[in-house]
């Protein structure tokens, strides 16, 4: 069987995975708090651990991975938005986590094998929290319930800092109930007017970190003897180590001491955007929806994230979308009609298997797609096609998620060059023809290639002053029968019926 090689955070090394159960393997990925859209850093540990949810189907088959990533619809934070809006809490949470999935599978997402929402497994949490309290690793304290830090010899295991060190690097709430400054919220009280469940501590609901652990145990390890409740992967974004990951640790092995609760840990590292963080006060801050409404295809969204190795930080560029773009567009174009591969090509598979080498198997790709690539150093054999190997390109790019049927619609919609969200928050100026799907054959598409090549220039001028130049450039294509329609929210062309394409050749 393939093997596939795994970084592991917990001892910081690559290790050889080997699941507890080949019939069933199992992971787990925290989730969103639904109270808003997801901005485009929410996407980067979904496609990644869809990338190794799918690398693990096929390897173990399609029956024999179950992924679980959470909903959590119970959170301080939607309670605010709840009160800023005057909405019903159920209204937000239900209508955000449409949004999500809409989102999410806008990128090429499988969906989890299970999706379970904290709210519906409040008993399942309150049991934990009681069986902790039991144990001597957790106390009540003015409504609260707490876990004791101090009662786990382990805690800082993962992030590999002392309590002295997380104290002064994480924000800790202040209050006179807690007996350590590092303990933390289990169970909190709810008033009139938050949700809350009756328990043993009056009537509350649960702290963030207890869902988790909660939700793991009963959808992963319910059925297991006490000496084997633990799953294979644990995974999430690395700002989740610590805390969170830190507290589910401490939670589930005392609920649980005989166990692992995750045998592998996975983080993924930040987005960033044109090498700056995203934030809202640089006014680069921006949704995967609104990507998608300003026509950036979740396809290419998926390519420019799964370039970079999921632990390194990855820049969200505008080159990079458009290099994106126009390589699938090319791909698309080579695997039309074309039926993949039964089996995927080693060299590539192996790159995945190599702790998700994600760059490394999109290069293979392109060895696929480009007949005259020195392929020697991939193990590629060429020499059966002279346009490459598009079957293996049909079938390699879809265990990466690209070239899927669920995503093909799109290289019919007004293609974007040039559209994102500035520093100053304004979108650039975006080129795009006006198709239908269907219209265009092979021929079609390199003249518009050479149409969005002027186009593109026309731009460049227009950015640097050259008004002159992008004005000669509109009206040589305005000749040849390629009317341009400026307008403030991006820029689109068509060719009109007195359309000559010999013209435009005589441009060049």
């Amino acid at each position: 069987m393939t093997q596939i090689t795994l970084y592991n955070t917990m001892t910081r090394k690559k290790e050889l995975f080997a699941p507890l159960d080949p019939a069933n393997v199992r992971m787990y990925v925290c989730g969103p708090t639904v109270y808003d859209r997801a901005h485009l850093g929410n996407a980067r540990p979904v496609l990644v651990f869809d990338v190794l949810f799918r690398l693990l189907r096929h390897v173990y088959g399609p029956d024999h991975v179950t992924y679980v990533r959470n909903f959590t619809d119970v959170d301080d934070k939607i309670i605010a938005r709840a009160a800023e809006t005057g909405r019903e809490i159920g209204q937000i949470t239900s209508q955000t986590t449409q949004w999500y999935l809409d989102d999410m599978a806008a990128l090429g997402a499988l969906e989890p094998t299970e999706m379970p929402h904290a709210t519906a497994f409040i008993p399942q949490m309150v049991a934990m929290i009681g069986d902790l309290v039991a144990k001597g690793h957790a106390y009540a304290a003015e409504g609260h319930v707490l876990f004791a830090v101090d009662s786990y010899a382990e805690y800082g295991a993962l992030s590999g800092r002392s309590t002295k060190d997380m104290i002064a690097g994480a924000r800790v709430e202040v209050a006179p109930y807690k007996k350590n400054p590092m303990d933390f919220v289990l169970w909190k009280p709810s008033n009139d007017d938050q949700p809350g469940w009756d328990s043993p501590w009056g009537r509350g609901r649960p702290g963030w970190h207890i869902e988790c652990s909660a939700m793991a145990e009963e959808i992963l390890m319910k059925d297991l003897p006490e000496a084997k409740k633990s799953f294979d992967i644990h995974g999430g974004g690395n700002d989740l180590q610590f805390p969170h990951h830190e507290n589910e640790i401490a939670q589930s092995k005392c609920a649980h001491p005989e166990g692992e609760f995750a045998r592998v840990w996975m983080h993924n590292e930040m987005l960033q955007v044109e090498g700056r963080k995203m934030s809202k006060s640089l006014g680069n801050f921006f949704t995967v929806h609104d990507l998608l409404e300003q026509g950036v295809p979740g396809e290419v969204i998926r390519f420019v994230m799964l370039s970079t190795h999921y632990r390194k930080p990855m820049d969200w560029t505008e080159r990079k979308r458009e290099e994106a773009e126009a390589t699938l567009r090319k791909w698309r174009r080579l695997t039309d009609g074309v039926e993949p591969a039964d089996e995927p090509e080693p060299a590539f598979l192996n790159s995945l298997c190599e702790d998700l080498n994600t760059p490394l198997a999109i290069s293979h790709l392109h060895a696929f797609a480009n007949p005259t690539a020195d392929s020697t150093a991939l193990t590629v054999d060429m020499s059966t096609s002279i346009n490459g190997s598009p079957a293996q390109l049909k079938c390699c790019a879809r265990i990466l998620g690209f070239l899927t049927e669920s995503l093909e619609d799109w290289e019919w919609r007004p293609r974007v060059i040039s559209r994102t969200v500035s520093i100053k928050g304004k979108a650039d100026v975006s080129i795009s023809p006006v198709l239908e799907k269907g219209q265009q054959s092979s021929d079609d598409h390199t003249v518009d290639d050479e149409i969005l090549s002027f186009l593109q220039e026309r731009d460049e001028c227009r950015k640097r002053g050259k008004y002159q130049r992008a004005d000669e450039i509109r009206e040589l294509l305005s000749g040849a029968g390629i009317q341009i329609n400026d307008a403030e929210g991006g820029l689109t062309w068509e060719k009109l019926p007195h359309f000559d394409p010999a013209k435009l050749e005589a441009l060049k």
